[in-house]
């Protein structure tokens, strides 16, 4: 069978394991399915996921000028900190920045590869965690806008990473942790305006990733270098798909290009 589409990132389902879902436009795949078999990618063009024409992908999905025009490619998406929607401030596009930044935000600690703090809306728990390969997470601070969040975030990465070691996550080489002292030891680092939003009395959230074989030297696919390739899948986790071969395929960083997949 034969699949194609624009790769955007995928779908997740927190269940028993975690159900993966990729949406190929005429299709929509669940990648669970599709473990223990044989499965070829290959490279067919670009897709800008902003204007759909067929150029060149720049980051995150979009060509390059899309990048540098649009709220979604903004600075404050990747720096919370900088968000100025709470002061009425625009950057790009002040409506669609109050509609995201205006919101719940969640600061937490997630466990992937080693302990790291990082910020999501509300509306992204537990996915933002399945999509950093987290087997485990606990949320910290939960505040009423994107700007308090970030500066939370830069506080307690002072005394935390705000990184995930994408190698040691795919190897599941995993740091005992335990997250409810992590979260009870940097309580004193948040920031004065930020304090009375501490979340005291929470638990870890598990989360169990749908793979049979962990690669002891992950090695990522380029499909930019190679168009086609051929392996066995036999793990998902994050936005990985991880082959027999140890061969690994970051779903996300890719997203933005047309491929092909057969089964």
């Amino acid at each position: 069978m034969q699949y194609q589409g624009v790769l955007k990132k995928m779908i997740t389902e927190k269940a028993e394991q975690i159900q993966y879902y990729l949406d190929m436009k005429s299709d929509f795949l669940n990648m669970n399915q599709l473990l223990n078999k044989e499965i070829t990618l290959s490279f067919v063009t670009y897709e800008c996921l902003n204007c759909h024409l067929e150029k060149k992908i720049y980051r995150q999905g979009y060509c390059q000028s899309c990048f540098f025009d649009i709220p979604q490619a903004a600075d404050w998406i990747i720096r919370p900190e900088l968000s100025k929607a709470h002061l009425d401030e625009e950057d790009r596009d002040l409506a669609y920045e109050k509609r995201v930044q205006l919101q719940p935000h969640i600061v937490y600690l997630a466990n992937s590869s080693n302990v790291k703090v990082g910020v999501t809306r509300k509306q992204q728990v537990p996915t933002r965690w399945i999509d950093q390969g987290a087997h485990e997470a606990i949320e910290i601070v939960e505040v009423p806008n994107r700007y308090l969040a970030g500066i939370t975030e830069v506080a307690l990465k002072e005394h935390v990473a705000d990184k995930t070691n994408w190698r040691k996550m795919l190897k599941n080489d995993i740091e005992d942790a335990n997250l409810l002292e992590w979260r009870d030891k940097l309580k004193q680092y948040i920031p004065d305006e930020a304090k009375e939003y501490f979340i005291a009395n929470n638990s870890e959230t598990n989360i169990n990733f749908p793979v049979s074989k962990y690669p002891e030297k992950p090695k990522s696919l380029n499909l930019i270098k190679t168009p086609n390739y051929k392996g066995k899948l036999v793990g998902i986790k994050g936005q990985y798909l991880i082959f027999e071969d140890e061969t690994v395929f970051n779903i996300r960083s890719n997203e933005g290009l047309v491929v092909l997949i057969e089964v």
